[in-house]
């Protein structure tokens, strides 16, 4: 059989990736190589040369926009048949699978799924049932322990068993509790899709075997990225064949703190024996200067495989590295430059400003603000995260699943009827007691004689109404249940009558999410409310980034990663800031903040920006920081300074991990102004203990403290050792709050 004529369009790497026939392969493709063709090109080969029926292969990633592109892609080249492959994130392949196999487990087929919001609500329950105290222990925090279990597929019983003090053993106390309520309700959050998936196939090898025989292909992208749960889904399904291809970069594993490991690509030749390994280095994207800069901060790195991206774009403008007085004026040069770009013919489309903690976006917005620079932040209050539309989901969900307790809830007394908080916890308290779903709970309390007549009657109506809706809803379609749960409910009626700016922007919320039902119809061939539901709850951030020509974009680093623009600013490039102070104690966290930083890089195609505020206000108070360990990794002739960076005196805080050291240096490339600036290491290890953080307060739980801007407080406990050590404070007025030991700025009174 003659090869596929697209073979024409790869360079000789991809080649040999997409032509690799059986076993393992594994296609290590650096920032913009062009994975994602070499991915859909593979599927494109293995239908079209080597025969395989396309149900026969799996392609699996991380988002629904990256599943939806490779989907495209194969399409353009596949035509109709297309259709029968399966190509999705993990999270949507594992519901699909439950939804037909999750009764091995004893669970309900028609389960709903929890997003995070819902699941801290959860979490607050179970601490209640515990008899644990959330100001003690924090459910966002508690549910980071319970995400980071399933994350390695441990059961409950299985984080007891590893529990190493009275903490972790309350903790996984918690997590007991937090499953049975899950269980009541018939939901499941996103860690149990794979945690349970996992399960059922280890406990069930005739299920197992018949996946591994529907799907004898599986690849997957961004494998750097998978977890321990993740990896055993994996293994099983592949079995003894290992017809396997896995794409990734070890230089982009950012996600450890969500449970990703970066082991599992760097042994994937010993996990899979015989794999082939095919190296993409030419870059499609970044300019040679950009690659040439972010290749020599990762290369300080000791876990990963060597590799030099290289791109036939010739040359390109300098890294910019700026300086500013503090994090305002840093502000200021940024919208200053973004106004200079547009003179050159950028677009605020063109234009993405990345930092590594939220918290640094209000400056920035700030002046973008001042300046009527248009920007959308990405990370922001979702769509389907605003509060009317929830309101109207959880409705749906109820009507597909009466179980949800969260959902009730919800929708109980919105739009107000009446329905007190008294009532539903008398209700909960009868649930908890007798073992019952919520629903349950409600309806005997609304056929309870000795309950007051007109509380009686208003659950009673709202139980029927639920009702009602639910047998409108066993054929229809979903868009015409979304219509019904409008009118049955008054929710639009009430936005009407209360006539407010507010509450018209509401109304416009729910005619969007009515419009979006009938795209999800349009596009879904088998439409059904649980596949809407699924649909909408996998939803990620990354997803709805939608770029529009004539707004900046604001994020994270984090989820910087998979995008690209022309132009990128990365701003508080400092010591503690970025790398962070939670990685400077651990050499592998700072290696991940490493990669991370070579990520936002290589973001950028055209045009990149370093900046770092000299001084930033933390808890209101100033500190002065070092550079970022990472301006001192990019060779000085590939950077240009728009500012002296000698230009004010600063305490400096020298970390024992490395000492940065900022000086002129004869015959170093000069800038743009003509400065020459040397931003190599001062590697001598010297440390007289004078210019370091300063020593911690020796405090023990019960002292009183004061903060020069909170004010009076006490000691709550403290957690961890050296330069990671925290201290938890209760203050009088400020509530709890969380510092760094050694840089908390507190007096003991």
């Amino acid at each position: 059989m003659p090869e596929p004529e697209f073979l024409r369009f790869l360079n000789p790497p991809q080649r040999e990736a997409v032509t690799h026939g059986e076993g393992p392969l594994l296609v290590v493709a650096g920032a913009g190589s062009g994975k994602t063709r070499v991915l859909t090109y593979r599927i494109a080969y293995l239908v079209g040369h080597l025969g395989i029926a396309p149900p026969h292969i799996l392609a699996v990633t991380f988002t629904n926009k990256a599943a939806g592109e490779m989907r495209e892609r194969v399409r353009a080249l596949l035509g109709a048949s297309a259709a029968a492959l399966w190509v999705g994130t993990f999270h949507s392949t594992c519901t699909r699978i439950l939804r037909k196999e999750i009764h091995h487990l004893g669970y309900s087929p028609g389960f709903v799924i929890y997003d995070e919001k819902d699941q801290v609500g959860v979490v607050r329950e179970a601490l209640r049932r515990s008899g644990l105290d959330e100001r003690v222990y924090a459910p966002r925090a508690v549910l980071w322990h319970i995400d980071r279990a399933k994350n390695e597929a441990l059961s409950p019983e299985d984080l007891a068993a590893r529990a190493d003090g009275p903490q972790s053993a309350q903790i996984a106390q918690v997590y007991a509790a937090y499953q049975q309520l899950l269980r009541t309700s018939s939901a499941l959050d996103f860690g149990d899709l794979i945690r349970l998936t996992v399960l059922l196939f280890e406990r069930h090898p005739r299920v197992v075997q018949w996946y591994r025989e529907r799907w004898r292909h599986v690849l997957v992208d961004e494998y750097q990225d998978t977890n321990t749960a993740q990896y055993r889904l994996i293994r099983l399904l592949v079995g003894g064949t290992s017809n396997l291809c896995v794409v990734g970069d070890e230089d982009q594993n950012v996600y450890s703190w969500r449970g990703a490991t970066i082991r599992n690509i760097l042994d994937f030749e010993k996990d899979f024996p015989g794999a082939r390994v095919v190296k993409l280095e030419q870059n499609y994207r970044s300019t040679n200067v950009i690659l040439q800069a972010a290749g020599a901060v990762v290369r300080r790195n000791r876990r990963r495989r060597p590799k030099a991206l290289w791109t036939d774009r010739p040359g390109g403008d300098l890294v910019v590295l700026h300086e500013a007085r503090d994090e305002f004026e840093e502000a200021r040069f940024v919208v200053e430059e973004i106004r200079r770009l547009a003179a050159e013919g950028y677009r605020p489309g063109d234009i993405a400003i990345f930092y590594r903690t939220n918290a640094q976006s209000r400056v920035v917005e700030e002046q973008l603000l001042g300046a009527n620079v248009a920007y959308t932040v990405l990370g922001g209050v979702r769509f389907y995260d605003r509060a009317e539309v929830k309101d109207l989901l959880a409705y749906l969900r109820v009507i597909h699943n009466p179980a949800d307790a969260v959902g009730l809830k919800r929708i109980i007394n919105s739009p107000p009827r009446g329905i007190g908080k008294t009532t539903v916890e008398r209700a909960e308290t009868l649930a908890r007691e007798e073992g019952i779903p919520l629903h349950e709970a409600l309806r005997r309390f609304s056929q309870d004689d000795s309950t007051l007549g007109a509380t009686r009657r208003k659950v009673g109506d709202f139980l029927a109404m639920i009702e009602r809706l639910r047998e409108k809803a066993q054929d229809g379609l979903v868009s015409a249940i979304v219509q019904k749960v409008i009118m049955e409910t008054g929710y639009v009626r009430h936005l009407v009558e209360e006539d407010s700016p507010e509450s018209r922007s509401r109304g416009e919320n729910i005619q969007e999410l009515v419009t979006s039902v009938f795209a999800f119809e349009e596009s879904t061939p088998d439409a059904s409310l649980a596949s809407y539901l699924d649909q909408i709850t996998l939803v990620s951030d990354a997803d709805g980034l939608a770029k529009t020509p004539d707004h900046v974009v604001l994020m994270t680093v984090h989820s910087a990663k998979g995008l690209e623009f022309p132009v990128v600013f990365m701003v508080g490039m400092e010591e503690s800031l970025f790398p962070h102070s939670l990685s400077l104690d651990d050499p592998e966290a700072v290696e991940e903040e490493r990669r991370l930083c070579y990520v936002g890089m290589t973001r950028a195609k055209n045009r990149l920006y370093l900046s770092r505020a000299g001084a930033r206000r933390v808890y209101g108070s100033l500190r002065f920081n070092e550079p970022s360990r990472f301006f001192a990794e990019i060779p000085p002739e590939l950077l240009s300074a728009s500012s002296p960076f000698e230009a004010f005196a600063a305490p400096k805080r020298v970390h024992a991990a490395r000492r940065t050291v900022i000086r002129k240096r004869a015959g170093a490339a000069p800038d743009r102004r003509g400065r020459t600036i040397d931003y190599s290491y001062d590697q001598s290890g010297e440390h007289d203990g004078n210019d370091g953080a300063p020593e911690p307060l020796p405090l023990e739980s019960g002292m009183r403290v004061r903060h020069p801007n909170l004010g009076f407080g006490t000691v709550d406990r403290l957690d961890g050792e050296g330069a990671r050590a925290r201290v938890v404070i209760r203050f009088e007025r400020a509530g709890v709050r969380t510092f760094m030991l050694a840089y908390a700025e507190l007096e003991i009174v």
